[in-house]
């Protein structure tokens, strides 16, 4: 065979070589699609959110289609496995915005998600980037075009006699169930758990407490006028807050025991409540503080359950906002893990607010911050009846959620859910209850040494 015959056949083999190489690798990139590897739903009246998390970034495009209402959602590069399979079964009836979804491969690579609306919506798509024990998430924040009126809810307020009774406002709030929503790696709620997270127990006195007799100061509140509180229960949907060891939820706890506060406070004939939220689904940080100034509430009262690496840590604690500086390196420590609530419940960063950067970045505050000590001094007070102080003062540290300036916030720490003990008790309803009233006394007491000044007719509302 010749040099130059030679040549050729080494490059034909070279060409052959190569196009077998391709072959070979051709598959490896159809199996290399990105997998869902979670879906869940968050209903509410706010809004409703659906995540989709995956281990890698999802590529995605959206629009709104017209007659029907529909949202329409195309993923890219995503195998179409079980998980998208099921979720139009996390679709209840009870949803304000959809009214199911459908899901199926759209083209070669394209996988495509149909939501049916019940009615126009304003949809925010966005993604969020690995955090805590999340991956990436693509999320649909489905919002009315005329987005819900804090203030209608108080309008709409029962009577006392009402409330007293246990008359409920409404339809109750839909609450997801842990074991169907929280991700794969979060400790899920033991077997039979019917209220998302709270264990229930029999019904029996919860060990070492202690009944209070009411002070003399918490039996007549000057009715001047309505007064208004805002009721912050830490946490929701994406943010589960703290998991004690039994799987209870900070973030079911916190709204079981404002919705027992918020009927104490309801009952009483001169003061409201409203709740920044009243089911199982997320509020930004910021959200918190303009829905109570939007009503122009008279307090802000954010109610958690505390969690340390440490099991013994126990105790109740209330914090106000400091601009000087935590109180205590724990304090500090603390205020950075709630401060990160937004990151873990996922705010889409695209929508901003200057007024609310503003408001938030306010720290001349000092007649507010000097109120909401003195209610946190009576509060502490109170639940120190009930429970085990941490601290025996109120503590300081710069919690976001606290940063109105111009009403009066606290933070209380109802206890720590991170101790086996205390877990239980704040899952006992009984305790729950007598932390509601502990709250309602010192809240009575602040306004009964600190009346409430004249506001504007529509605060009298």
């Amino acid at each position: 065979m010749s040099e130059s015959n030679h040549d050729l056949t080494r490059r034909a083999l070279l060409r052959f070589g190569g196009a077998a190489l391709l072959l070979n690798v051709t598959p490896s990139f159809a199996a290399a699609e990105s997998r869902v590897l979670a879906v869940r739903v968050w209903p509410a009246q706010d809004y409703t959110r659906i995540t989709l998390e995956a281990r890698d970034l999802l590529r995605f495009s959206h629009q709104i289609v017209k007659n029907p209402e529909r949202l329409v959602v195309d993923l890219e590069g995503v195998e179409f496995n079980s998980i998208l399979q099921g979720l139009p079964e996390r679709i209840t009836d009870a949803d304000p915005y959809i009214k199911l979804i459908r899901a199926g491969r759209n083209r070669p690579g394209v996988v495509r998600l149909v939501v049916e609306l019940k009615k126009e919506v304003h949809p925010q798509v966005f993604t969020l980037p690995p955090v805590g024990e999340y991956g990436h998430r693509l999320v649909l924040d489905l919002y009315p075009t005329e987005p819900v009126d804090p203030l209608m809810a108080l309008i709409e307020k029962r009577s006392p006699e009402a409330a007293a009774a246990g008359e409920p406002d409404g339809p109750a709030p839909q609450i997801a169930s842990n074991t169907a929503s929280a991700p794969a790696d979060v400790p899920r709620a033991v077997p039979g758990d019917a209220q998302a997270g709270i264990q229930r127990e029999p019904t029996r006195p919860v060990p070492d407490i202690v009944t209070r007799e009411p002070k003399s100061s918490d039996k007549a509140v000057p009715v001047t006028r309505m007064i208004t509180i805002a009721l912050d229960p830490g946490h929701g949907g994406e943010d589960p807050g703290a998991v004690g060891r039994r799987g209870t939820y900070e973030k079911n706890v916190t709204l079981a025991i404002a919705r027992r506060l918020k009927a104490k406070i309801d009952a009483e004939p001169n003061m409201r409540a409203m709740m920044t939220r009243d089911a199982d689904f997320f509020v930004p940080l910021n959200q918190r503080v303009a829905k109570a100034r939007r009503v122009q509430a008279d307090l802000f009262v954010s109610i958690h359950a505390d969690a340390f690496i440490k099991p013994d840590a126990h105790g109740s604690s209330v914090f106000v906002l400091s601009d000087r500086g935590a109180s205590s390196t724990a304090a500090k420590w603390l205020a950075q893990k709630e401060n990160a609530a937004d990151l873990i419940g996922g705010v889409n960063i695209g929508v901003k607010d200057g007024h609310l950067a503003r408001t938030l970045m306010d720290l001349s505050q000092t007649a507010t911050n000097n109120d909401s000590m003195k209610l946190g001094k009576v509060v502490l007070d109170e639940i120190g009846g009930i429970n085990r102080l941490h601290k025996a003062h109120v503590e300081e540290a710069g919690f976001a959620v606290l940063k109105a300036p111009d009403i009066p916030s606290i933070l209380v720490e109802t206890a720590f859910i991170s101790n086996p003990d205390e877990e239980k008790r704040l899952a006992d309803e009984a305790y729950q209850d007598k932390m509601a009233d502990a709250l309602l006394r010192g809240i009575k007491r602040y306004f009964a040494r600190n009346p409430p000044l004249a506001k504007s007719r529509l605060a009298g509302i």
